[in-house]
């Protein structure tokens, strides 16, 4: 191997865990007791806005208030009409979001395997660039990280095969000598091996460590 690529949300950064803890301080200040019932609720509705996003349906703003105006009846709150109001609630969320933006304990030690190997590192990810850069400088991974690679700025995202051949090009490298790591199965291993590279499925469930993954190839 010559490079490695992660994908980004919970894969090195637990977006998961920050969403939910943002979730848990947020909506009490909306004035609604907190329920471990509206997670669930939570990210079946942010799948179906990103997905639209993905798709080009709406735009990445356009996507969060989206979720709001799903969500917010969910909690018995009004939905304003006015998109200004819609932001300013949505940055409420953003901003217990990002101060619980953390990376997996084992995301580190990772990527310092990869490039004690001499690999190339990038990132593929289906997300916005401003955000996705941020949470890679947030979380302390950004230094060793050679390219970000994400579905805005390419134009296509996992599981278009363009997705990944266009990061491999970025890093120099051929597909059959790059490995693609991920947590989801149908984009970060069926998609990247459809395109000519290596792939390992990350199942944290199943006891698997990224660390693991990167020693054993």
């Amino acid at each position: 191997m010559k490079a490695v690529v992660f994908d980004l949300d919970d894969t090195l950064f637990d977006h998961t865990t920050s969403a939910i803890t943002g979730l848990t301080k947020w909506v009490p200040e909306l004035g609604v007791p907190w329920s471990d019932d509206l997670v669930a609720e939570w990210f079946a509705i942010e799948r179906v806005s990103f997905d639209a996003w993905l798709e080009g349906r709406l735009t990445h703003q356009g996507q969060r208030r989206a979720r709001l105006r799903a969500f917010l009846p969910v909690l018995g709150r009004p939905v304003p009409t006015e998109e200004a109001e819609l932001d300013e609630i949505f940055d409420g969320y953003l901003a217990h979001y990002r101060a619980s933006w953390a990376a997996f304990p084992d995301a580190r030690p990772a990527l310092e395997v990869a490039r004690g190997n001499g690999w190339r590192i990038g990132v593929l990810t289906n997300g916005s660039t401003v955000q996705q850069n941020a949470k890679l400088a947030a979380i302390g991974l950004a230094p060793l990280v050679d390219v970000v690679a994400t579905s805005e700025t390419l134009g296509c995202g996992k599981p278009t095969p363009e997705a990944y051949l266009a990061t491999c090009r970025e890093l120099g490298v051929q597909p059959a000598d790059t490995l693609m790591i991920g947590d989801n199965f149908e984009l970060d291993v069926l998609g990247a091996r459809a395109a000519g590279l290596a792939a390992e499925h990350l199942d944290r469930a199943a006891g698997i460590t990224l660390a693991q993954l990167v020693k054993a190839s």
